[in-house]
């Protein structure tokens, strides 16, 4: 047996650009092996072209079950098994909450959330076999606060975060880690390339929602995520025997989390009076 055979395989959705390509590009500097996936494999091709025993190149839409089922196979046959499954497929759609628009909407629930519920159950039997395996999910700062013009984005973080939750309790007993990565603003040119918006049309907006949805688009190029060390250190916590369920990354996420979490804490407590007092009284 190859010393490349005892090398972790990673399976990772949305390689074509942004952080799954430099993703994927680290996994394989490190010397592990990678299921590279986009919509189209051209996209990928040159990714793997350099590593034939070591990376697989695939066409992936995680909206279609035949696709996410093909793919699941053709790794298995390739590396025997899925170690660690990246869930970062997904794009970003800002809107005011008025404005949305249905099409949209449920257009971005398909790919962030219904896409990565699909391609997680396609992976579990066999992390379920070999009693091993880790589901990283690519969440945001948004999974855990809703920002003024990305209130249908926030929902579909917030839906997988809470997913998360059940994922994790129900795998850990079998060997399987989940984490949810939430990063910051990275400079990916995610604005630029992997968001959609729809036009703040309604004046009552524009100087809160309306603004920041400008401010979004001007701001690409300039943010403080460095890939490289992002994709660094998501796979230094697949080597950690007790990695982390919540992983926020960035100054502006970690203090936008935490501020909202205790504000959070500080109104639940306020209220704790009032809310214990909706039970039955003891007798």
């Amino acid at each position: 047996m190859s010393s490349t055979q005892h090398t972790p395989v990673w399976f990772i959705t949305g390689c074509s650009t942004g952080l799954g390509n430099e993703l994927a590009r680290q996994v394989l500097a490190r010397g592990w092996r990678v299921v590279v996936t986009a919509r189209d494999s051209a996209r990928v091709a040159s990714l793997a072209a350099d590593f034939p025993d070591r990376a697989l190149a695939l066409s992936l839409d995680v909206n279609d079950a035949a696709q996410i089922d093909a793919a699941v196979k053709a790794s298995v046959a390739q590396f025997g098994r899925i170690d660690v499954l990246v869930n970062n497929a997904g794009y970003g759609y800002m809107s005011t909450v008025e404005e949305g628009e249905e099409a949209q909407i449920r257009a971005q629930f398909d790919a962030n959330v219904f896409g990565l519920f699909a391609m997680t159950r396609a992976v579990l039997p066999g992390m379920r076999a070999q009693r091993s395996g880790h589901v990283i999910n690519i969440t945001s700062v948004a999974g855990y606060l809703g920002f003024p013009g990305s209130g249908y984005y926030a929902a579909t973080k917030h839906a997988v975060e809470g997913w998360s939750d059940a994922l994790a309790a129900e795998g850990e007993p079998l060997g399987i880690k989940v984490t949810c990565v939430a990063p910051g603003p990275a400079r990916t040119d995610w604005a630029g390339r992997s968001m959609i918006q729809t036009p703040n049309l309604i004046a009552d907006y524009a100087e809160t929602a309306g603004a920041r949805l400008k401010r979004t688009s001007a701001g690409s190029g300039s943010q403080a995520g460095d890939p490289v060390r992002i994709a660094l250190a998501m796979m230094d916590l697949t080597e950690q025997a007790h990695p982390p369920r919540h992983f926020v990354l960035g100054a502006f996420g970690l203090d936008a989390v935490t501020t909202s979490l205790k504000k959070t804490v500080a109104e639940v407590e306020a209220w704790g009076a009032a809310g214990l007092a909706t039970d039955f009284p003891k007798e």
